[in-house]
């Protein structure tokens, strides 16, 4: 890192000098990069601001790469936006380096005037019911991270049910949902890895249901993501009329909201004026549902039991003590994500969270902890669209402004370089100009794998490296002897 000096501001005193990391490289980490580089005080050459955005994975962009349907129309518009940001300069990526293993607290602290833990949130939230254990029972969020060719996940998928259940009325479940019964032909245009193209085109899957605890006025998914679902091939919507018994606060709620109005819309057209088209694969959608144990025989899924619900006048549902199997193979719980903790930080173990206020960190005493800030879904818990993320990130960085005079402090490493550090200890991290290699090379392996789907070619926009081995070579192995 340069250690050139400060800046003048407008008045001839010399800026002050703000060294931030940001421990994190999804949309979380980079808002706040962006908001921290755009804040007045930046602007007006009262603070000058150097931030090193540090990653596990090789690439950034985390969840938006590594969590979102490779199918969704809004991706590219999101990973746009992230690219401008970093792309701009003024903000260093080293990817493929792990906080808690690679760089450690200590060392961010020697370092660094602030650090911002982004860190998200990745693991899936449990639901514990009788046999949710039985093999052919999935985490929504591993299966997720397969169909994205995460580099932590085997390359290979047991795509063995004929019938599926997805318990979940959230995005990931209708995602989830909508790889399941999509032709994989259909995904060529995308940047799936070729892997999770051949598993899911000898999935022998018929019927996927969706299972959601209250009724269609409750659900957790947005109108965008519902309508996806009627433009997939040679997929029928089965839904029920049992399921469409509106209590007086949902009435109100299709009244007062226009986004649940459309939805309810929605689901009633499709009700009333979609008859089944024989089509070879079927997608359910269940309401008032709740999942009391997971089936099986031999140590394996055979089916899944349910109590029915009914709304009880307030849009929340209680059982009615009647329950129903459905044979199935295998079950996903798409309930939510869970974040985790962190090296030397306290950790809210019931909320999965950095306890916080505001996005300042507190210590296990309740305690502010000085230097130490957090934004994302590791401060505010996995809920909440991109919008969320850049209100939370605002206010995160308004803490760390209001704070800044009491960060800039003395340290016998503050102003080194942390490249150095990396160079050290032999870690082959990533940078910026590796992504863009990367991002290039994927777009090539795309433009040069022509596929035939029903006599015509179809070329695929990019297919993703899913291994972190080449994902590091492509990158260029920096600060090695090896080094591209």
């Amino acid at each position: 890192m340069s250690t050139s000096a400060p800046i003048p501001t407008p008045s001839g005193s010399p800026a002050r000098l703000l060294r931030v990391a940001i421990i994190g490289a999804g949309p979380a980490g980079v808002y706040a990069a962006d908001l921290l580089t755009k804040s007045k005080p930046v602007e007006t050459g009262l603070l000058e601001v150097r931030i090193d955005l540090f990653d596990r994975y090789p690439a950034p962009y985390g969840l938006i790469r590594y969590g979102v349907a490779p199918d969704h129309p809004r991706i590219k518009g999101i990973v746009d936006a992230l690219h401008k940001v970093l792309d701009r300069g003024g903000i260093r990526f080293f990817g493929n380096v792990d906080y808690g293993t690679d760089i450690t607290l200590k060392d961010l602290r020697a370092h660094y005037d602030a650090v911002i833990f982004a860190t998200g949130a990745i693991l899936d939230a449990d639901l514990n019911i009788p046999g949710i254990e039985l093999e052919g029972s999935f985490g929504g969020a591993d299966f997720v991270s397969w169909y994205d060719g995460h580099p932590d996940v085997d390359r290979t998928w047991p795509l063995e049910a004929r019938e599926v259940a997805v318990i979940g009325n959230g995005n990931v479940a209708l995602d989830i949902a909508r790889m399941l019964t999509k032709q994989a032909d259909d995904l060529l245009t995308t940047e799936i890895p070729d892997n999770v193209y051949e598993g899911l085109r000898a999935s022998p899957v018929t019927d996927v249901h969706v299972f959601g605890r209250r009724g269609p006025a409750q659900v957790k998914f947005t109108p965008l993501e519902l309508r996806e679902l009627s433009h997939s091939r040679d997929v029928d919507i089965v839904l029920y009329p049992e399921d469409f018994e509106f209590d007086a606060a949902s009435e109100q709620q299709i009244a007062d909201n226009n986004q649940t109005r459309t939805m309810v819309k929605t689901f009633t057209n499709w009700l009333v004026e979609d008859e089944p088209t024989g089509a070879t694969r079927r997608l359910h959608l269940h309401f008032l549902h709740t999942p009391v144990e997971v089936l099986g025989q031999d140590g394996r899924v055979t089916g899944i039991r349910f109590e029915r619900n009914e709304l009880d006048g307030s849009g929340h549902a209680k059982g009615t003590e009647e329950f129903a199997d459905y044979p199935v193979q295998a079950v996903y719980r798409a309930v939510g994500y869970f974040g985790s903790p962190l090296q030397g930080l306290a950790f809210d173990h019931s909320r999965g969270v950095l306890p916080n206020e505001g996005g300042r960190v507190l210590g296990a005493d309740g305690q502010r902890v000085p230097g130490l800030y957090t934004t994302g879904w590791i401060k505010r818990g996995p809920v909440g669209l991109i919008g969320h993320t850049k209100s939370d990130a605002s206010e995160t960085i308004e803490c760390l402004l209001a704070d800044s005079s009491s960060l800039l402090h003395d340290s016998p490493s503050r102003g080194e370089d942390m490249e150095r550090l990396l160079k050290a200890r032999s870690l082959e991290y990533t940078t910026w100009e590796g992504w863009l290699r990367l991002d290039a090379h994927e777009k090539l392996l795309g433009e040069n794998n022509v596929s035939t789907v029903d006599g015509r070619p179809v070329l695929r926009e990019r297919i993703k490296v899913g291994s972190r081995e080449e994902m590091v070579y492509v990158s260029g192995r920096l600060g090695l002897p090896h080094a591209m």
